[in-house]
């Protein structure tokens, strides 16, 4: 019965986006620039003349790994150089059985190689729209005001029918636990724990069972069933504290990486709308 969470977690938990925007953010997401690539004496073993690759193929994958995190060393330049040299080898190999003229080998070629520019003009793109910083601020203040200045530690028992709430209700004003009539309730995460949900923001919950929930006083539960989308609840407030917020430093790489992804989306569908699709 719960949204997105739009506490702490809920930031983390936006950018998680799903189906284009989750590939948009993925691609767009800015290339880390690439560490200055140290000039390592070449060790014995890779000497000139040796190497059957081209040598700009050496560059940018040892761009890559140090980019990666890889600390630039004789052992990294070596592995590369195998792998190059290996690769190399294995592709005449391919040639000669004539693998790259097989018509679907040479459509997963043309598909790579379309990924590659794909990923490069979208970085290229996102470089040169960046979100502005006041976005970024409306943004954060649009999910700290949904989030509120109160967190709810909450437990609710969810049945499908009306009447089987009044009767939990019923049980519980006779002195019953709450945490032993949970085991009644058709929510599997809770049940288990008595209940329990948690701390929570009131904008985790739809809105019935939220605006139920602030009503409460602490200790009490909810004289009449609460109605959702998911059934009835009868809700039990046991305490109420102020709203952990984290500040705007601390999540605006996820804001940016979020947003980033809607601008992303909106462009694709200008695209396509421009070539008529």
């Amino acid at each position: 019965m719960t949204k997105q969470p739009l506490t702490i977690a809920l930031f983390a938990a936006l950018v998680a986006l799903t189906g284009s925007s989750a590939q948009a953010q993925d691609k767009a997401a800015p290339a880390k620039a690439p560490e200055k690539v140290a000039k390592v004496p070449a060790p014995a073993a890779a000497t000139a003349g040796k190497d059957i690759y081209p040598k700009a193929y050496f560059d940018v994958l040892l761009k890559e790994r140090l980019s990666q995190g890889q600390p630039d060393s004789p052992e990294l330049r070596n592995a590369i150089r195998d792998e190059l040299n290996t690769r190399e080898l294995l592709t005449r190999e391919a040639r000669k059985k004539g693998l790259d003229k097989n018509a679907e080998i040479k459509i997963q070629m043309d598909l790579t190689a379309q990924t590659v520019l794909v990923r490069a003009y979208v970085a290229d793109w996102a470089k040169a729209n960046p979100i502005p910083d006041a976005a970024l601020q409306k943004e954060y203040d649009t999910i700290k005001s949904q989030i509120g200045d109160k967190e709810y530690h909450v437990r609710h028992i969810l049945v499908d029918k009306e009447d089987e709430a009044k009767d939990i209700i019923a049980s519980l004003q006779k002195g019953e636990k709450f945490e032993k009539l949970a085991e009644r309730s058709k929510d599997p995460g809770s049940k288990v724990n008595g209940g329990d949900l948690d701390w929570n923001a009131p904008a985790n919950f739809v809105k019935p069972f939220s605006d139920a929930m602030v009503k409460l006083e602490k200790g009490k539960f909810t004289a009449t069933p609460v109605q959702s989308q998911f059934g009835w609840h009868v809700i039990k407030l046991d305490d109420v504290r102020d709203a952990k917020v984290p500040n705007y430093e601390e999540v605006k790489p996820q804001l940016m990486q979020r947003m980033q992804g809607q601008y992303l989306d909106s462009y694709f569908k200008d695209l396509r709308a421009k070539n008529g699709m």
